[in-house]
């Protein structure tokens, strides 16, 4: 199958998507087409799980459950070596698909190709890893004459539902941290990428992991609600808006989450910074994927005697970035994910400017694709500071005073992911202490992640940690055994 999608999308003919359940590919029901936000036409064709494909599917997690948990570490570990060799091996392919899906630049995907295959490599590291304790029980009275040891379960079934921004990337996280832990997994892939979903679920599947590892689901949120409810499933992770992330808690019930529900990222930049530095990477990191990322830079503060400096060497590296056709690969923003995304940046840069905030750079939109643009000295209040962009929008902003604008950043209600430009190790401990987020990214921007380093956020951003280690936490359960009448500590 993943020789198939990629062939497919070589040719640059309409790709399927067909889903996997029950250890067998197959198109059953009413297929509906994504049409790619740049090429402005049919790109793949995807087959939304039936009421029939979402009992078959969970009817066979509780086969796949067995047979998984049954895998030695070493043989997961072993599968999953091989599929990021394959990840490498294929990052022009998919790197092509997400471009054609996504309207996301070639050497966008190139890099998160890239990712793909250092996230397998840890997740195969960690499963090497995993193990247990010897319990000190015999330091308590009651304790004396036994021995307690525990290791780290399996959860059973867990569900992996993925979003459009980083689709290959974000799944090697949940596929890989779940199979290193010895679970089956439910993968709903998103709408708006269901062929570079299909692509990454066969290229796990040549790889060597059982058909019992996986199933592939497409479809709405409505096929999303109905696997969260779904009683057989644990654990679910779950990467999106706060809106569905609420409704996936809902559903859900008692079971156990890691939600990542994205940002409204702020950088910092202070008086003693290297503006030209700041500036270049704020620029790169703040439209790459269109700004559609949860921590891509959307507010950069910066100390009022140096904001317009800031803002003219910022203006100057934004229009030096190549705007065009994501398949270009010397284009640095394509398109947004679809015409309705990018005329709501639109209206957002058209209600600030009409406030009085001054337009630096950009903000013409064509269909999906809208020019980079640099918002100077918005109101506080414009919703382009106060809600989430996720485009191709930046917003630069003065400040005075560092516990002011560190007040001012955690106003926001959410708190995934800060950056700082200083020198000064004082203001870099003061504000890794004070700013209410999950990371800080010290002389870079917000848009700044290692894939084996945890993340997550606070408030409204989630919670749970998304790196391999922390994920296979949340994917396993400690079980613990107590030897009665048999200890190695002594009995006296």
């Amino acid at each position: 199958m993943l020789t198939d999608v990629l062939d497919q999308a070589r040719a640059d003919s309409i790709t399927e998507a067909p889903a996997y359940v029950a250890g067998q590919w197959t198109t059953e029901g009413s297929p509906v087409e994504r049409v790619g936000p740049y090429l402005r036409e049919a790109v793949s064709r995807s087959y939304p799980a039936s009421a029939g494909q979402l009992a078959a599917a969970r009817e066979f997690t509780r086969t796949g459950a067995r047979a998984v948990v049954a895998l030695a570490p070493a043989t997961r570990a072993a599968v999953l070596d091989r599929a990021s060799a394959l990840a490498t091996e294929h990052r022009a392919e998919v790197a092509r698909l997400i471009a054609r899906e996504l309207g996301k630049p070639v050497k966008d995907g190139l890099g998160e190709m890239d990712r793909v295959a250092d996230t397998f490599a840890v997740c195969a590291a960690e499963a090497r890893q995993l193990g247990g304790e010897t319990l000190p029980v015999a330091g308590w009275a009651r304790g004396v004459g036994n021995t307690a040891f525990t290791y780290r379960a399996p959860a059973g079934v867990a569900l992996a539902i993925t979003p459009f921004n980083a689709p290959a990337n974000l799944l090697a996280h949940k596929l890989g941290a779940s199979f290193a832990a010895g679970n089956t997994t439910l993968v709903k892939a998103p709408p708006q990428a269901p062929a570079t979903t299909t692509a990454m679920v066969a290229l796990v599947l040549e790889a060597g992991m059982p058909p019992e590892a996986v199933q592939l689901l497409h479809g709405d949120g409505g096929v999303g609600a109905a696997l969260c409810a779904a009683p057989e499933v644990s654990v679910i992770s779950f990467t999106g808006s706060p809106e569905t992330g609420a409704a996936v808690a809902r559903a859900a019930g008692a079971k156990r989450l890691v939600l990542e529900l994205g940002g409204n990222a702020a950088t910092i930049v202070c008086a003693d910074a290297d503006l030209p530095h700041a500036a270049r990477i704020c620029a790169r990191t703040g439209y790459s994927n269109s700004g559609q990322s949860c921590i891509s830079v959307q507010r950069v503060y910066v100390q009022r005697s140096r904001f317009e400096e800031f803002v003219e060497l910022f203006r100057a590296e934004v229009a030096g970035l190549t705007v065009g056709d994501p398949l270009d690969p010397a284009t640095d923003v394509g398109s947004m994910v679809d015409d309705e995304a990018a005329a709501r940046v639109e209206k957002w840069i058209t209600q600030a400017t009409t406030s009085g905030a001054r337009l630096v750079a950009g903000g013409e939109r064509d269909g999906a694709t809208l020019r980079p643009a640099v918002v100077a000295d918005p109101p506080a209040d414009a919703t382009l500071v106060t809600d989430e962009v996720f485009g191709a929008l930046v917003a630069v902003l003065p400040y005075d005073d560092l516990t002011d604008v560190i007040e001012t950043c955690n106003s926001s209600r959410y708190g995934l992911q800060a950056g700082l430009f200083t020198q000064d190790l004082a203001t870099v401990f003061r504000a890794w202490r004070d700013l209410q987020v999950g990371g800080l990214i010290v002389n870079g921007s917000s848009n700044y992640r290692l894939d084996h380093v945890p993340f997550g956020g606070v408030k409204d951003s989630g919670f749970g940690r998304e790196a391999p280690a922390q994920m296979i936490d949340d994917y396993t359960v400690v079980k613990t055994l107590i030897l009665r009448g048999l200890s190695i500590w002594g009995q006296g």
